[in-house]
């Protein structure tokens, strides 16, 4: 088989596709919520499962002026694409020793640096590329990951950030931060960890530290905390048109669209007797006569096994509900009397106004969130992008 008919016969099985009007819209939206601070697109995670080029390029054309990955891997790709503008600023903040420093630096990335091994190693490669490295400084106020600890350690990090600078071997371009429960209304830890960045950051810069940007507001930061917005915010999930948390809001709620519907075409349609089992472990069995359809979309696609016999579709012109457990590569739905045609959509979910699920609805059906959902859909799904 051709790769244009493999690719051909992947869309036809199965299609997550991507609304790039969408996404622009969204970005929109949310500079309209931080009109004084400049966006940063995160695209990590192949723009959480969406496809990380087209939606930077999305993102760029509709005013952000920042992409953010986690892996300097992302960010180099990001880098490397032609029709990204050469003063777009890229950001990346998972280092592990012997990392791309030298890549980076080479590249003009913004690279974060949380402790004194990822300083040395990078100021080695920029000795090396005989270039001066980009460098955000990332304090941990709370959260407890990545970042480093005030007091002493926050001391010797910016002294030793402002020596590499005055030897030209660096600039410290941001001083940064990530809250933990920004999606959890009047959680205490917001305002401590607001209260410990400003401190954090007021000391840097009575060293001498003349960072470009601050910045700590995550997706719900943006949505719901302007007084944390400072230069820069760093909206992720909610660019895709998903709520960071059904307790903040829906997406209608903040102007915004989901971006990605996932759909497949019914393998198989077939009738049934009572009392017939249903998938591995029988944990279905139909409760009379019935139509039963074959939906080609299983864990290896990213569709979570934990919604097994919960997880919604629009099949047939009505909500379903997965029949027993979610295999590999398939599941089924009872249709009940209805009987569609093999080939007929089935729509997993999508932004939910012709009725079908949303990305939400999984999440519950699952137990997990739907940033989950959505980034988890793997590469035996295309992507398909309209409105370009």
């Amino acid at each position: 088989m051709s790769e244009t008919a493999a690719r051909r016969d992947a869309v036809t099985r199965a299609r997550a596709e991507i609304d790039l009007a969408a996404l622009r819209a969204n970005v929109r939206a949310l500079r309209e919520r931080a009109p004084g601070a400049a966006l940063m697109a995160v695209v990590k995670a192949d723009a959480y499962g969406h496809g990380a080029i087209p939606c930077a390029r999305a993102a760029v054309e509709a005013g952000a002026t920042w992409l953010g990955t986690a892996t300097p891997q992302e960010a180099l790709a990001l880098r490397a694409d032609p029709e990204l503008p050469d003063d777009v600023r890229i950001m990346c903040w998972l280092w592990t020793p012997g990392g791309p420093w030298r890549e980076a630096v080479e590249a003009g990335l913004d690279v974060s640096v949380s402790g004194m091994w990822a300083l040395e190693e990078l100021v080695a490669a920029a000795r090396d590329a005989a270039l001066p490295a980009r460098v955000q400084l990332k304090a941990d106020t709370g959260l407890g990951r990545n970042g480093c600890q005030p007091g002493e350690d926050w001391a010797e990090l910016i002294r030793e950030a402002l020596r590499a600078e005055r030897e030209g071997l660096l600039r410290v371009t941001g001083l940064w931060s990530h809250f933990a429960c920004a999606d959890e209304p009047g959680h205490p830890s917001i305002a401590a960890q607001l209260t410990r960045f400003r401190e954090m950051t007021a000391y840097a810069e009575q060293q001498g530290v003349r960072p470009e940007v601050r910045h700590i507001a995550n997706s719900p930061a943006t949505l719901t905390l302007p007084e944390t917005h400072f230069d820069l915010v760093r909206p992720g999930i909610a660019m895709y048109g998903v709520s960071p948390s059904p307790e903040i809001g829906t997406p209608a709620d903040f102007g915004l669209r989901p971006v990605m519907t996932l759909s497949a075409s019914l393998a198989l349609v077939k009738r049934v007797p009572g009392g017939h089992g249903v998938s591995y472990g029988h944990h279905y069995t139909t409760p009379g006569d019935t139509t039963l359809g074959l939906v080609p979309l299983g864990y290896a696609d990213g569709i979570p096994r934990h919604a097994s016999s919960a997880g919604p579709v629009l099949a047939g012109g009505k909500w379903r509900t997965v029949a027993g457990r979610i295999a590999m590569d398939q599941f089924v739905v009872d249709l009940g009397g209805e009987r569609p045609e093999p080939g007929s959509e089935a729509v997993l979910f999508g932004p939910g106004d012709r009725g079908e699920p949303t990305a939400e609805d999984w999440a519950r059906a699952a137990g997990t969130i739907a940033y989950e959902i959505v980034t988890r859909i793997g590469p035996r799904v295309p992507r398909v992008y309209v409105n370009e």
